[in-house]
């Protein structure tokens, strides 16, 4: 059983507005940070209305153990809790308990914050940590807790998110284990993680740091054609909640800062900082990767545009009615097999939009048929993605299908219509070609030795792992029904 979204309880449980919903999912996508410098599990409870309350979300700290390790999204507060919480929604303000006992064999020292948005507490939040520990913490880890607690009280006040942030960290985004550096309100260097300190040392900046300007330490380190050098040293002063990069004589650095604000007045910074000169260099690659498929199947749809091109010459000259037509046959399943690799020249990965590589070949294979007569082609419901090597195959399939519908379905009785419906569900997929012409009497596909049918049932049967069959259809005409499972 999937466990529910934060989106899915809110709107189960409580009539929040959107505006509320939305901060409390910028909470939850930014709350790493909360987690990991409190070295603490955290969940977010909704007061549902009835005198309960759910957890809607919750976060494990990377910096540590955590303390629940089943999930606990969609269970209800225990009763000790709820009252405790009554009192933090009611009143705004942080409680904390150093005695909770929770399911394990050691205590847990419980805060409760309230989640405030203009005013309002929307939820509650707990920061859980584990008290069975006894040894002095060191410098680094009275850090961490200090701007915790500073980001707890920001979150109580309604500071944390700043609306301003640019929302959800990316994959670049520098995680408090990679480097961290606490700011005073000026700008200087309270404290430095050892790992910022080897950061900083790949680009030249050695010694301590501390009580330095780190926007000045910068500032003449980085090169002048970084495109965003400015927001950069805005970010590196701790005065923006925002990320960015920079690049430093060879070597990429992210640059993320989260401003401390005590009531709308910025007390100090806390700014974390990465080394992804080796992430930069697997993407280049991977974008050099990249545009070589591309340029491959670009290649390979141009050559199979030759190849039906030179069928088509040859079967102009052609004087044999029955070669001509084998030509042309073959041009238009050449053909079908360029489209594919047209799409896929021009996707970044090896899936085909179905829909819209198949709307291409059902016009043309629909005029090729039908020798003069009216067709009309109807198309329901959706194909979706699919991997390339199925959608070669689905591709000739389907064209196969509808060219033969249209021959000897249609054409001897003097035009119709033809239908493809798709019906997607996972990797299964039934498509439906149906026709209301002349129907399966004397013409029965299944037990045709053509080459067309022959080619239907191998690749279905075979390659797409599925099965056909071919049926009268309801109201006159020829029904091929299609049940293949892609990869």
């Amino acid at each position: 059983m999937a466990v529910p979204t934060l989106r899915d309880l809110v709107e189960r449980h409580t009539t929040m507005g959107e505006a509320d919903r939305e901060w409390l999912g910028r909470l939850t996508a930014d709350w790493q940070i909360v987690a990991d410098l409190s070295f603490a599990d955290l969940v977010l409870w909704l007061p549902t209305g009835d005198g309960e309350y759910v957890a809607c979300a919750q976060c494990r700290p990377g910096t540590g153990p955590t303390i629940h390790y089943a999930d606990i999204v969609g269970t209800n507060a225990r009763a000790g809790q709820t009252a405790q919480f009554d009192r933090v929604l009611e009143l705004g303000i942080i409680k904390k308990d150093r005695a909770l006992t929770w399911d394990a064999d050691f205590d847990i020292g419980e805060e409760i914050v309230p989640v405030v948005r203009r005013g309002r507490v929307l939820a509650i939040l707990t920061r859980q940590v584990n008290l069975a520990s006894n040894r002095t913490p060191s410098r680094l880890e009275i850090n961490y807790i200090e701007v915790a607690d500073e980001l707890i009280g920001m979150i109580s006040r309604g500071e944390f998110p700043s609306p301003s942030a640019p929302g959800a960290p990316t994959r670049h985004s520098p995680r408090v284990g990679d480097g961290l550096l606490r700011l005073n309100a000026e700008g200087e260097v309270l404290y430095a993680s050892p790992n910022a300190l080897s950061v900083f040392h790949r680009i030249g900046l050695f010694g301590d740091m501390a009580g330095a300007s780190l926007a000045a330490l910068l500032e003449d380190k980085i090169d002048a054609s970084t495109s965003d050098r400015d927001t950069a040293i805005s970010v590196a002063q701790g005065r923006v909640p925002w990320l960015t990069q920079a690049d430093v004589h060879g070597t990429a650095i992210a640059l993320r800062a989260v401003p401390l604000t005590v009531r709308g007045i910025r007390t100090g910074a806390l700014v974390l900082v990465r080394d992804i000169t080796e992430l930069r260099r697997r993407e280049l690659e991977l974008m050099t990767k990249d545009a070589t498929i591309r340029e491959i199947h670009h290649r390979v749809k141009n050559n199979l545009q030759t190849v039906a091109a030179l069928l088509r010459l040859q079967a102009r000259r052609s004087h044999a009615t029955e070669v001509r037509a084998a030509l042309l046959e073959a041009q238009r399943r050449v053909a079908t097999i360029a489209t594919v690799h047209d799409m896929l020249s021009q996707t970044l990965d090896e899936t085909v939009n179905f829909d819209e590589a198949f709307g291409r070949n059902l016009r043309l294979a629909a005029d090729a048929a039908s020798a003069g007569v009216s067709v009309r082609t109807i198309r329901e419901g959706g194909f979706g993605k699919v991997s390339a090597q199925d959608a070669t195959l689905l591709a000739i399939v389907l064209t196969e299908l509808v060219t033969n519908a249209v021959e000897h379905g249609l054409a001897p009785h003097g035009g119709g219509t033809v239908w493809i419906h798709a019906d997607r569900s996972g990797p299964h997929l039934a498509v439906t070609v149906s026709d209301d012409g002349v129907g399966l009497e004397g013409n029965d596909p299944s037990s045709s030795e053509g080459l067309g049918t022959q080619i239907v049932r191998t690749f279905v049967t075979g390659e797409l792992r599925g099965s056909i069959e071919w049926r009268p259809r309801p109201g006159g005409g020829t029904q091929a029904v299609v049940n293949a499972n892609l990869r």
